[in-house]
């Protein structure tokens, strides 16, 4: 049996606990970011850069069962409010991006509205939720270039069915204000930039590059399974992989990119 998904079976802890486990966290990000020795992308600029290798679009609302649509509305306000620090983000060669040290802290003052916030294999409703979409969006966007992922958190419960998917599952980034943080590292020789903008109904992003890539990414699902486990959960778990072609077409790799595991929060026989 596979020991992380034996760990998954859910444990009670008090409110005090997680309280002061969400505060040593935070602090001890805080305290990672005084003193990282990367350099941090910080510019921006308005013109585009020559090429794009990627560009993603996600539907910014969705029908979800016993989900207030206001906090869906509210989550556009939200995510305005984050690409407005994102769009035109450069990271030159060996910078390093954080999703949370550009972004900075969502809070009510800066204009953020409560927005649902996935929590403990439920939700709730938090300032700034909603941004998830986001990185998730940045993170598959990134699966699609060489740029290095050096921090990403899966999500540890599937809360909803698949209805409306059109990415493999566990291909997302979850984030929570700071400690789960998405970090990228620019490897190659050419600067990359962030592009985001909204429409009526889709969010859009493209990864655009100074230099033409020298190779294209197909990434997919491998290992898809559903487990009924001895604690009475259902767990899904799966590996993501990423196929690397030359300019040409033909085929030049084939890497692992992550494993997931996720407690279901729904029965395995609702997936559409």
């Amino acid at each position: 049996m596979n020991p992380v998904i034996t760990a998954m079976k859910p444990i009670r802890r008090s409110r005090l606990r997680l309280f002061a486990g969400k505060r040593y966290f935070t602090w001890k990000r805080y305290w990672k970011w005084i003193t990282a020795s990367h350099d941090l992308a910080k510019e921006h600029r308005t013109e585009s850069l020559p090429y794009e290798p990627v560009s993603h679009a996600t539907p910014l609302l969705r029908s979800l069962r016993n989900v207030d649509m206001q906090l869906q509305y509210n989550k556009i306000t939200n995510l305005r409010l984050a690409f407005a620090k994102l769009d035109g983000l450069v990271i030159q060669p060996g910078e390093t991006f954080s999703y949370w040290r550009s972004i900075g802290k969502p809070t009510r003052r800066k204009g953020y509205l409560d927005g649902m916030v996935l929590q403990s294999g439920g939700f709730r409703s938090g300032t700034g939720g909603g941004l998830c979409q986001l990185s998730n969006l940045i993170y598959w966007m990134t699966l699609h270039t060489p740029l290095t992922v050096t921090e990403r958190h899966r999500h540890s419960y599937d809360v909803f069915p698949d209805e409306q998917r059109t990415q493999p599952f566990g291909s997302g980034a979850t984030c929570a204000y700071n400690y789960l943080d998405l970090q990228l590292r620019n490897d190659t020789e050419h600067a990359y930039q962030l592009k985001l903008h909204l429409d009526e109904t889709h969010l859009h992003g493209a990864w655009r590059c100074a230099g033409r890539q020298l190779y294209t990414y197909e990434v997919y699902e491998d290992g898809h399974r559903i487990s009924l486990e001895p604690w009475g959960g259902y767990v899904r778990s799966n590996a993501i992989r990423r196929r690397v072609f030359t300019l040409t077409g033909e085929l030049a790799g084939d890497e692992a990119v992550t494993e997931n595991y996720a407690l279901m929060m729904y029965s395995p026989l609702l997936q559409g």
